[in-house]
């Protein structure tokens, strides 16, 4: 591993995180991929993380080290919901989330029905977005390996700082 600082360390993870959550944002925006509910869910890891990773980068670093460890806690919880996603495209369980069924619209008159319906349909949480044709990798799933190697890299930062401290 590069000899970094925690500064270094900290601005380089909060400007990935912000890359990825921006990635995100664009291929809804510009790619025109509509998100499902725990695709919205798997972006607050990266936000939260984000703050964390500027605190570390403006903190004294004995407090750094411990806003870094945040920031790789943020980011296994991150891989952990992206797990959870990818279950679900899989039909290995179902969502954890009601958002993800189909809505439930009670109206009794056809205009009440209508008023009920979403702006926009939702994506079901179980279709899989692939962003890369021909890849067999769904975004819950890049989402995974992004989100574990953040967690890993940072971890492994500090495990190795910590054992310079002895």
């Amino acid at each position: 591993m590069l000899n970094v600082s925690s500064r270094a360390l900290a601005l380089g993870a909060a400007a990935i995180a912000a890359l990825a959550l921006g990635a995100a944002l664009a291929t809804e925006h510009w790619g025109g991929i509509v998100p499902c509910a725990l695709c919205l869910v798997e972006r607050w890891p990266y936000r939260i993380a984000i703050v964390f990773g500027l605190l570390a980068a403006i903190l004294p670093p004995r407090v750094a080290r411990g806003f870094l460890a945040l920031f790789a806690l943020t980011m296994l919880a991150g891989a952990v919901i992206a797990a959870v996603h990818v279950g679900v495209e899989q039909h290995w369980w179902p969502s954890p989330l009601p958002e993800c069924a189909a809505p439930h619209i009670s109206g009794h008159s056809l205009a009440e029905r209508l008023a009920e319906m979403p702006d926009r349909p939702a994506k079901p949480c179980d279709a899989p977005t692939f962003l890369i044709p021909g890849l067999p990798i769904s975004m819950a799933a890049m989402n995974f390996i992004a989100s574990l190697g953040f967690f890993i890299v940072i971890a492994a930062y500090l495990v190795r700082e910590r054992g310079k401290k002895r």
